[in-house]
């Protein structure tokens, strides 16, 4: 985000660093210590999820926990399915640990987006980002259920990364897929999204799966790195004094989408995200992002690294004040 960050958090920062520096109690724990008791209470008081902090590990950022996950559970050639476009770092992931990508496409529907849910039979893992990046669909009940379903029937293991879940907006809910296939999904998330901690590098996986808990635990102790002590000091902050910030940037967020839909030229299409703090816009054409950078200085993300179907794409990023955005918007509308 282009956003200050809460001051819970720089405050927590500034009393660990005027203080002790040592090795931490938690350290040799097997569990995150402190990170998972704030993540259970969490999950608890926001979603009604009472989720068992013994089931914690944490990791230095969800893309290390995802390589981490698929190494001890999946060999090369084992199949992920994964809704496209996705999350570009997953599919470079996806690609360099030679697991194919199975993609549940997205298709638009009226203001916002629909994934048929296909056969997954021959999969090994379904990779599910919930709410999605980069269109910004909070999926619903009814979509976890027909997802959960196929993952019963195929025996898959769920990944869910839910690190944007903490910025859907009414009257939208956020629905840890946890609530509905416990035993077969790993949570990822973090507080770095909602928060903006993105240099902390901090994020925990909650493993429901006892066969991956088990995976887990026959590793070295440090060979996948531990979390730091400053990533475990301003997640906790985060979690557990940062929700009035976290409701005014939401806010501005709210705001943001809306404005985006109001200002957008016409040839433009949109669909107003449900979550994420990030536009999904249709261009007409690939290479986009590029004129818009040579041309109005405006730096998006080419849609086609998102994979199948983002070619005629950009994402833009809202995180940012008012009057910036509608220089973004100014600057984007005497290129289209």
């Amino acid at each position: 985000m282009d956003l200050p960050t809460a001051p819970e958090v720089i405050e927590a920062l500034q009393r660990r660093a005027s203080g002790d520096l040592g090795y931490p109690a938690w350290l040799d724990k097997p569990t995150a210590g402190p990170l998972a008791e704030a993540f259970a209470e969490r999950m608890t008081n926001r979603y009604g999820w009472p989720a068992d902090p013994s089931h914690v590990r944490s990791f230095n950022d969800l893309n290390q926990a995802l390589q981490v996950l698929l190494q001890v559970w999946t060999r090369p050639g084992d199949g992920v399915a994964l809704h496209t476009p996705a999350y570009h770092p997953f599919l470079t992931t996806l690609n360099v640990m030679e697991r194919p990508l199975r993609p549940i496409q997205v298709e638009p529907d009226g203001d916002s987006w629909r994934f048929e849910v296909p056969d997954l039979a021959g999969c090994r893992v379904l990779l599910l980002v919930n709410p999605h990046n980069p269109t910004g669909r909070a999926f619903t009940r009814e979509e976890l259920t027909a997802l959960a379903e196929q993952a019963e029937r195929h025996d898959l293991l769920v990944l869910a990364d839910e690190i944007h879940a903490d910025l859907t907006f009414e009257p939208n809910r956020h629905i840890p897929f946890a609530t509905i296939l416990p035993e077969r999904t790993v949570t990822l998330t973090s507080a770095t999204k909602a928060f903006n901690l993105g240099g902390i590098r901090c994020s925990v996986a909650h493993v429901g799966h006892a066969g991956v808990r088990k995976a887990l635990e026959a590793q070295p102790p440090f060979v996948y790195g531990s979390a730091n002590l400053f990533g475990v000091e301003a997640t906790v902050a985060a979690w557990r004094h940062g929700d009035a910030w976290l409701e005014s940037t939401r806010a501005l967020l709210d705001r943001n989408r809306h404005t985006i839909a109001s200002r957008l030229p016409s040839a433009v299409g949109y669909r107003i995200p449900e979550a994420t703090y990030l536009a999904w816009l249709h261009v007409g054409r690939p290479g986009m992002a590029e004129v818009y950078e040579r041309e109005a200085r405006v730096r998006l993300v080419d849609g086609s690294v998102f994979g199948p179907g983002g070619e005629d794409y950009v994402r833009l990023n809202f995180a940012t004040t008012e009057s910036i955005l509608a220089e973004i918007l100014d600057r984007m509308a005497r290129v289209t």
